[in-house]
């Protein structure tokens, strides 16, 4: 049984924006009032990140602005039910991440997809394993053989239990043999800083999420959990290529409450059309080393069908609970 400890914490920031919505677009008065986007994590990652480039980019169709709050806790769940809660007017929307089909079927989260309203898919990226460039653990091989030695007695941080990083380290153990103690935090940002500040071995997170500090020389990518390197990082391996085949990796979107009004839920897929294709969105988010992947509500929502499906096998396979 894995060990796990925990790390609560939850922020709130308001983006102030204003724009004024097309003449066709005002027929039912929406959105009469600001439109909260929750994001289930604290600031500083990259689901944080992604969501003020959406709310900035957004700006132009919300005349009454948009309020970015971070109510973080349980790996998302917090956040997530709080929207499921709210009125499904069409003013609070949601974050959403992979941990958003994962965590229903841990049992550590009571709603499932059917009861949001997928809007957009702006992001997808790998997961990878970072640690201090000051670490003695310099290549991916050195990593893993100070695990075996000592099993469990190392510490990596994810964004959660039951989160996409905690699964995909937990594949990444039974593929290579290994066992660490996983250390949830309220996202990557947190784990991030506890790594930088010495509490911890190593982190699960995503290579953009990292690459702030690898830039900066204070940690360093040992391995992503792809198909193939990333072009921000071309020499860094993959697990495939070290002979792990550990394929994980999170995407985040856009979604609302079920039941929200049809013509309020047209007017949102269709301004969200907009935005996720924006240059600038799409400008913003790469520069951040977020990987841009954009699809409409609808192939959205089949995606979290499909994966739903997926992970229910990965979790049996692994045995994790």
């Amino acid at each position: 049984m894995l060990k796990r400890q925990g790390l609560m914490a939850a922020g709130l920031i308001v983006v102030g924006l204003t724009g004024a919505l097309p003449a066709h677009a005002q027929a039912d008065n929406y959105p009469n009032q600001p439109v909260t986007l929750v994001v289930p994590f604290q600031p500083g990652g990259g689901t944080d990140a992604v969501a003020r480039t959406f709310a900035k980019v957004s700006a132009q169709y919300f005349p009454k602005g948009m309020v970015v709050l971070n109510k973080a806790g349980a790996g998302g769940a917090v956040g997530w039910k709080y929207v499921a809660n709210s009125k499904n007017d069409g003013h609070t929307l949601t974050v959403v991440t992979a941990e958003f089909v994962i965590l229903p079927l841990l049992g550590l989260f009571d709603h499932t997809y059917k009861d949001y309203t997928p809007l957009v898919q702006l992001n997808a990226d790998p997961a990878a394993i970072v640690v201090p460039v000051n670490s003695p653990y310099k290549t991916l091989e050195e990593f893993m053989a100070a695990a075996k030695k000592a099993p469990a007695t190392m510490n990596v941080g994810t964004s959660g239990t039951g989160s996409i990083y905690d699964v995909a380290l937990s594949a990444f153990e039974v593929k290579s043999d290994t066992r660490f103690t996983h250390i949830p935090f309220p996202g990557s940002g947190p784990a991030l800083l506890n790594l930088l500040g010495g509490q911890l071995d190593a982190v699960a997170t995503s290579p953009a999420e990292a690459s702030e500090y690898v830039r900066a020389g204070k940690l360093r990518l040992l391995v992503l959990m792809s198909d193939k390197r990333v072009p921000e990082f071309p020499d860094v391996p993959t697990a495939k290529e070290k002979g792990l085949d550990v394929t994980y990796g999170t995407w985040r979107g856009i979604a609302g409450p079920k039941g929200m009004p049809p013509a309020t839920v047209a007017k949102l897929k269709e301004v969200f059309e907009k935005v996720g294709q924006d240059p600038q969105l799409i400008s913003a988010i790469k520069a951040q080393n977020l990987g841009y992947v954009y699809a409409d509500g609808d192939t959205f929502e089949k995606k979290m069908a499909a994966e739903t499906a997926d992970y229910a096998q990965v979790l049996k396979t692994l045995s994790i609970k």
